[in-house]
């Protein structure tokens, strides 16, 4: 039972049951976090191998907001949502929240809701009810309907019934989707019913969204969240054609991280989102953004044509996602070959030998009677090894019923099917050399794929050239493009485009006994391959290794994982101005902000991202290159704060000494230096800058503040406001630029009635102004603004559960400075002006300093 009051949401975990009881009045933005504090409990209640079994994982709450924001069309006078697979209704929660904040155009708001666990339905009631609430908070009809019974099979029925056509048709404006990712039986009932709307697929995820893009009306849009393996493949063929004649795909979103999404749930599927609208005619372009995960604000934005989306000449509809211009660099020289494997003559087949059907005629270590046999563990380093010292048996018997299992001793390439979720490599090939086998037959194990000619082996000369080929980086960010999942099938291998036979035979005479490192592989396919090309000048391999450079010189640097991605990359990089095809001997240090490096990305990498992400570099990135001594801050002017729009940031001078040494000779050395001096380098730095901070006195105990900009006002709050109007008060917390909060006496602000666990949206300074027993609330005015009406209800939300009345206090340095936010200011809010201390500017206030009732606030 939920119960409103005025305070916050306190949820209690027994063994046999789940109590809610809310102690908040809803406002606008609260919906959601209650929600989801909702879907945290469930999530913990429900077990691994339930939600495993169903299919069915909870959509956490910066997913939510980030497909809801998404839908274009929020403000339409009646809008209808179709959520496919509610759960507790986070989705639906999400979407209720952003249609309450366009409130001025929708009237009527309905909602359908479909969940078939019981257990998820007791929060999904809860969770409509919550949004009732909040729609008849600002005005809007909303009326909902929550279904316990089984989605496609409600929708074929509506479909074939053909209700969508009748008077009281139920058709949907809009509809959002987190799908069961679940495998369907050919024989099962959900495929039968599934067929009979025209679609054969082999996972349940894709039939919720072909029946949901089915009940949609004209026009109407659709968000959903799902695994990547639809884009490409056979066994989504059939979708992907129906999905795709109804539907125009607008947006797609990826995520850099397999584990971001979902991570309270470990799912390592790779999940993307899509957007699109119901209409035939597609856009001329699509959107393509990325981000390492939901909560990133930075987000990596690229428009590609439709066509280049979806090829039109493509039978098989495969959606290519090219997030980027490196990524189109690639797509465009992969494009230059233009063999298939029949062209070469050649096919690709999977390994004969499952190991658990052969298991009596498998040996640990070959005997008399029999070949080698060949596991994926075998391969290393481009070639074969055999036997090894493995768990996984090495031998095969070679009798009249394992025949049929074995091939010729010949020449061939084989290719992991299997690559574990984070590999660096998706495709990994070597050459089967039979030279090095005494046997007349060999096995490869189910898990490896090879080439033939025929059912023999290949010239040693072209096995060589085509494994190198496979190993490139080209073909494997190609292939990551545009698989979604960690097999390298062999329907996969047979798609991609080749070199001809010369060009492979030229590869393969450049290769000896000892197979070529990644670095000589690449540039042998850039020297005899594309060399010739019009393409030569832009590589997006040379780009793509400069950045995999970078993200080793940060994990040898010890940066921890958050960091070891392709923003921090691609920050060092931009801070070194180091050009993809530049030596590391060629590394600077010029002075640069976050704007300059960003822009630095762009042109050079490729990486284009969102505006207003800066945020997003300096507070995940850039802090964290501080906190290291990897960069200083301000080294023209330690004086400047950091929060200032001119800082500047730099390498240091031992940290560019370093990284001018890689991949050579001396970087191992050198590093080992550089590190063991670390600790010096962060106690010189924080001297240098100590020696700029504004000392303060606070309870007889002498702090510091960063220097510069707002704490020059809030060091003239405590030595000038304070004493004059608020004598004898009590400093309860004191923020700063640099450190979030420099004092902060969490037991005085608890002792009045006020806990708080994050400090984000703390006002500068709280005084305890015990006299008249307020609490004085103070920003501190230099590149943020007052407080104004927005700012004035936070606060008031943030301490709702104060005991004693409250005061709010804008101050500016000057009244040049004030003149500016003159309009902004909220009423029953005060103004203090430094230069003119010992005067306050009362908006509609009576008294020098004043606590003014708040509106909702009803005494009984």
């Amino acid at each position: 039972m939920i119960v409103p009051s005025s305070s916050r949401t306190f949820v209690a975990i027994h063994n046999s049951s789940l109590e809610f009881t809310s102690l908040a009045k809803l406002s606008s933005g609260n919906l959601l976090a209650e929600v989801d504090l909702h879907r945290a409990v469930a999530s913990l209640k429900l077990r691994q191998d339930k939600k495993a079994s169903m299919g069915q994982f909870l959509t956490p709450a910066s997913v939510a907001q980030l497909m809801v924001g998404m839908f274009n069309k929020l403000d339409l006078p009646e809008i209808s949502l179709l959520d496919a697979g509610a759960g507790i209704g986070s989705l639906l929660a999400a979407f209720v929240e952003k249609v309450c904040q366009h409130r001025q155009q929708t009237s009527s708001l309905r909602v359908v809701a479909y969940e078939i666990d019981p257990f998820l339905i007791r929060y999904l009631h809860q969770t409509l009810e919550l949004c009732e609430r909040e729609c008849q908070r600002v005005g809007i009809s909303f009326n909902y309907e929550i279904r316990e019974t089984d989605f496609i099979e409600d929708a074929v029925r509506l479909l074939q019934m053909g209700l969508l056509n009748s008077a009281n048709a139920t058709e949907f404006t809009h509809a959002i989707l987190n799908p069961p990712y679940l495998k369907i039986n050919a024989h099962s009932k959900v495929r039968e019913l599934l067929r009979s709307i025209g679609l054969e697929t082999s996972n349940l995820y894709a039939g919720f969204m072909a029946a949901t893009a089915q009940l949609l009306k004209p026009s109407g849009e659709f968000v959903a969240i799902t695994p990547r393996s639809f884009c490409n493949g056979p066994y989504f063929r059939d979708f992907r054609k129906m999905f795709l004649e109804m539907m125009a795909l607008q947006q797609i979103h990826l995520f850099e991280s397999r584990q971001e999404a979902f991570s309270d749930d470990d799912v390592l599927q790779e999940t993307i989102i899509i957007k699109a609208i119901k209409k035939r005619q597609k856009s001329s372009n699509v959107i393509i953004n990325t981000s390492s995960g939901a909560n990133d604000d930075l987000i990596l934005s690229h428009s590609v044509p439709y066509t280049a989306l979806v090829q039109p000449d493509d039978l098989e509809q495969f959606i290519h996602i090219i997030p980027d211009k490196i990524s189109q660099q690639i797509v465009q020289r992969i494009a230059l070959f233009t063999c298939t494997l029949k062209d070469l003559g050649l096919t690709v087949s999977t390994g004969r030998v499952v190991d658990f059907r052969a298991k009596e005629y498998l040996r640990t270590n070959p005997e008399n009677n029999t070949v080698p046999l060949i596991y994926p563990v075998n391969l290393s380093n481009g070639y074969v090894e055999h036997p090894k010292i493995t768990k996984k048996p090495q031998a095969i018997v070679h009798i009249k019923e394992t025949a049929n299992l074995l091939i010729p001793n010949e020449h061939y390439v084989l290719s992991k099917r299997f690559s574990s979720k984070e590999e660096k490599r998706r495709v990994v090939a070597v050459v089967y050399d039979a030279n090095q086998f005494n046997y007349a037959y060999v096995g490869f194990e189910n898990h490896l794929n090879y080439f033939h000619k025929d059912g023999r082996g290949l010239n040693l000369t072209l096995a060589r050239g085509l494994a190198v080929y496979l190993n490139s980086t080209l073909v494997d960010a190609f292939f990551r493009l545009f698989n979604g999942h960690t097999q390298v099938n062999a329907t996969d291998l047979r798609k991609l485009k080749y070199p001809n036979l010369e060009q492979l035979l030229s590869l393969g005479t450049a290769i000896k006994e000892q197979f070529p490192s990644l670095r000589e592989i690449d540039e042998l396919i850039e020297n005899k391959l594309l060399s010739m090309s019009n393409l030569s000048e832009n590589n997006p391999i040379a780009t793509k290794s400069r950045i995999d450079e970078a993200l080793q010189i940060l994990t040898q640097l010890g940066f921890p994982r958050a960091q070891l991605n392709e923003r921090s990359a691609l920050t060092l990089l931009a801070l070194l101005d180091l050009k993809p095809t530049d030596s590391w001997q060629l590394a600077t240090s010029p002075l640069m902000g976050i704007t300059p490096m960003m822009d630095f990305m762009a042109q050079h990498y490729g990486k284009t991202y969102k505006p207003n992400t800066r945020e997003t570099v300096r507070r995940q990135t850039v802090h964290q290159f501080l906190d290291a001594a990897l960069i200083i801050a301000n080294p023209d002017d330690l004086s400047r704060p950091i929060n200032s729009p001119k800082t500047v940031y730099q390498i240091e001078n031992s940290a560019l000494e370093l990284l001018r040494t890689y991949a050579t000779n001396e970087w191992e050395k050198s590093i080992r230096t550089y590190l063991a001096s670390v600790d010096t380098l962060k106690k010189q730095y924080a001297q240098e800058r100590e020696m700029s901070r504004i000392p303060i006195v606070i309870a007889g105990e002498i702090k510091t503040l960063s220097p510069g900009g707002q704490n020059i006002l809030i060091e003239k709050i405590i030595n000038d406001f304070a004493p004059r109007f608020t004598p004898s008060g009590k400093l309860i917390y004191v923020g700063d630029t640099d450190e979030k909060f420099t004092h902060f006496d969490q037991v005085a602000l608890g002792d009045l009635g006020v806990n708080i666990d994050s400090h984000g949206k703390m006002p500068d300074v709280i005084i305890h102004f015990t006299t008249n027993n307020w609490l004085v609330l103070i920003e501190a005015v230099t590149s943020h603004g007052p407080i104004n009406p927005k700012r004035k209800k936070e606060l008031e939300a943030l301490f709702r559960s104060a005991q004693i009345p409250l005061v709010m206090v804008t101050t500016f340095l000057s009244r040049k400075a004030m003149v500016g936010y003159l309009a902004e200011i909220a009423w029953e809010t005060d103004v203090w002006v430094a230069e003119d201390a010992t005067h306050l500017i009362h908006f509609n206030g009576e008294y020098l300093l004043q606590a003014y009732q708040i509106e909702n606030k009803k005494t009984s």
